[in-house]
Order: structure tokens, then sequence, then C-alpha cells
């Protein structure tokens, strides 16, 4: 049945899987702070993703290719490594260590809000009407979500390290971009250096401050899972979805974990949703496809090729 579908439907379907697993991820993730340190659990993710994703580089001689890049290439996606990899998973980590699952999806989605008016200044890409209105009903929700603002000093703490979350994963988006718009390197080739750079600090960083708890069975294979299935073969079969889908559709699908995270908090981790927080989420979400949708339809009549940023969840 499946074989029978146009390439197009497969690669609808595909990326809505995707967009699933990728939400799966919070729920492991919430499972394993229980006992493993935020950091260090990053870190082990990360590390065991970019060893399973190695091989496949080598295969497509990719390796080969950077190794003959010069200093300052390497720089770039060392610094890309850093922020994209270790600041900002390592922060998602920490943060959801202190935040309920549903208020740090709401607050990371801000990341979509960041880069359309960062690009105003750094890449001359100004909003469209649409994003303006995008932005505006995104906040709306999100004062809809919180009011009346009450955080304790924990939670507190937890929006400042989400915060340091959406900034590092804005930047890296835009450098990202920058990397990947050149064109002399395969995205899996960036990926495999950038995250390979970021895994490494990211574990030493983790183990240094917060240790290496024994670790059982269970804890184990929530890392392995989260490494081999939502981190490796996510980002590949999400390559084969860009190949087809345009950005637009791409950005609707990715759109949809906004859908999936909040459900499967509810069903997994006992997170309750009122009546006010559904309707600030479901604003909040609009906003943000607004967003989206108006880059990909200024990228459209401008004749430009968007780029593909890369999605880590």
């Amino acid at each position: 049945m499946y074989n029978r579908l146009c390439p197009h439907a497969r690669a609808v379907l595909q990326g809505l899987f995707v967009a699933f697993l990728w939400s799966t991820s919070w729920v492991f993730i919430k499972f394993g702070l229980s006992n493993i340190p935020p950091l260090t659990y990053a870190g082990l993710r990360y590390m065991l993703a970019f060893l399973c994703l190695l091989p496949i580089a080598a295969r497509g001689g990719h390796l080969r290719t950077l190794s003959q890049l010069p200093p300052r290439k390497w720089g770039v996606l060392f610094v890309l490594g850093l922020v994209f990899y270790s600041i900002a998973q390592g922060a998602q980590f920490v943060g959801l260590a202190y935040l309920p699952t549903v208020t740090a999806n709401l607050l990371m989605s801000f990341t979509s809000v960041i880069i359309a008016l960062l690009g105003i200044f750094l890449l001359r890409e100004h909003p469209t009407r649409v994003q303006w209105a995008g932005v505006l009903l995104y906040l709306i929700g999100v004062l809809i979500y919180f009011y009346p603002v009450a955080f304790s000093p924990e939670q507190f703490f937890g929006v400042l390290i989400v915060a340091v979350n959406v900034a590092a994963n804005a930047a890296g988006t835009l450098l990202g971009r920058s990397v990947n718009r050149s064109g002399d390197l395969h995205p899996l080739a960036v990926t495999v250096a950038t995250m390979g750079i970021g895994a490494i600090c990211l574990l030493a960083a983790g183990i240094l401050i917060q240790g290496l708890p024994p670790l059982s069975v269970t804890e184990w294979t929530m890392i392995a899972w989260l490494a081999v299935v939502n981190t490796a073969l996510g980002f590949t079969l999400w390559n084969n979805v860009q190949r087809t889908l345009s950005a637009m559709e791409a950005s609707m699908i990715i759109n949809t974990m906004m859908i999936h995270i909040p459900i499967l908090a509810l069903l997994f981790l006992g997170e309750s949703i009122n009546e006010k927080a559904l309707i600030g989420m479901v604003l909040a979400g609009i906003g943000i496809l607004a967003v989206q949708m108006g880059r990909s339809i200024k990228q459209k009549l401008m004749g430009k090729i968007p780029i593909s940023e890369e999605v880590v969840s």
C-alpha cells in the first residue's frame, strides 16, 4: 500500500512520522531526567548519535571532504557545533529538568520568531505582514497561556535556561543556513562534524560538572533509542523528506509537534492542560505557522531556494 503512493505522498507520511518520533523525545528525556543529570544525558545521546552517523558519512566520502577543509572552515563548524549542540541541546535538557514539558515546548517554539526578527539585521530578510501577524498572535497566545504569571524560583531558573536554548537555537540555525548556503559541503558532512564537536564538548562538560551516575539497562536503552532512532534515523528520514517537500510543507509538518507533545505529556507524564492554556497554545501554534509560512512564501516569490534548517529534537 505504502509503495503504491506517489513520492510526494510518501514524503508527507515520512515527515509526519519523523515529527511524531521527535515529539516522543520529550517524553523519553523527561523519564531519564529522574536519575540522569541533564548535561550528561544530552551528551550521551548526541555522542552515540554521532557514532551512528560516522560510518554513514564515511561511506559517502564525506569524511574525506572534511579532512581537506581549511582551518577557517573548521573554525566555523566548531562554533556551529558548540552553539547548536553543546549550548542549545544542553539547555533543552536542563530546561526540561525544571519546567513541565508543555511549558518548555511552548517557550522553545519562540525560536522561529527570533529567527524571523534576527533575519532583519543579519540576513536583510524583512518579515512579511503575515509574519508580523504571526509574531503578534504568538505573543498573545503566550500571554494567555501564562496569565497570571506565577513562577517558583526553580521554574524561573528553567525559563532563563530555555531562553538560552532559544537564543542558541536561533543563532545556530542562522549560522547553519550560512554554512549550507555556500553549497561546498553536503548537509550530512556538516551535521556529522558539528554534532561530533558539540557532543564531545557537551559530554565532557556534563561528566565534569554533573558526573556520570550508574545507569540501569532501561536508562541505557532510552539513551540508545534517542540516539539511534530519534536522532540518527530521524535525521536521515528528514533529509529524504526535504528533498521532496517544499519548505512551507516541511514547516507545516514540523509544527504538528506542538500538537503531539502536549498529548504525549498528558498521556505519559500526567501533565494537565486547562482550557486557558489550550487556547494560548493554539494561538501560539498558529502564530508560529504563520511566521514560517510567511518566510516560505516570500522565498518562493523572490525565487530564492530555501535553505534546509536542521531540526534536532
